[in-house]
């Protein structure tokens, strides 16, 4: 299999530090580089993304509780620029939300609004930094899911 493109945004830490930690993951376990974008570095650029990616957010909600006032994004928008521009959407396949179970319904909620939003599936969550068992779960998801969709291609 050919190597995994993550396209993502951290903005305390706990993203940038699960997606480190499932690259070398894949690549000790599984042999996949890993090419990464932080969109927080690109200070707004964008740019056409050539392969098929992942895409990994938090969830950062304005106020309310998740289900009849507060969904409304902050923080995370830059990411939902940059697969909205060029057609990004159309090579990712597929989004894995985090957040903190403890917000209940806004738990992950902003990776079920970018599902809708942009028509690919949300094919896993983890809370916080996630744990080893979260990486092993969702390396075999996202391998599973990139192969069923570059057969698709």
């Amino acid at each position: 299999m050919s190597d995994l493109t993550i396209v993502f945004i951290s903005l305390s830490g706990n993203t940038l530090s699960f997606v480190k930690r499932l690259g070398l993951y894949l690549q000790e376990n599984h042999g996949i580089g890993t090419r990464t974008i932080n969109i927080k570095e690109l200070k707004h650029e964008t740019f056409p993304v050539d392969d098929n990616y992942v895409a990994i957010l938090p969830t950062y909600l304005e106020g309310g509780n998740g289900l009849d006032s507060g969904n409304v994004e902050i923080l995370t928008n830059p990411l939902g620029d940059f697969i909205k521009a060029h057609d990004n959407y159309k090579r990712c396949f597929g989004i894995i939300g985090s957040g903190n179970r403890n917000f209940n319904n806004q738990y992950c909620l902003t990776a079920k609004q970018y599902e809708q939003r942009f028509g690919f599936p949300m094919i896993g969550d983890f809370e916080l930094r996630g744990t080893i068992s979260d990486i092993e779960r969702l390396a075999k998801v996202i391998l599973e899911r990139k192969a069923a969709f570059e057969s698709q291609s």
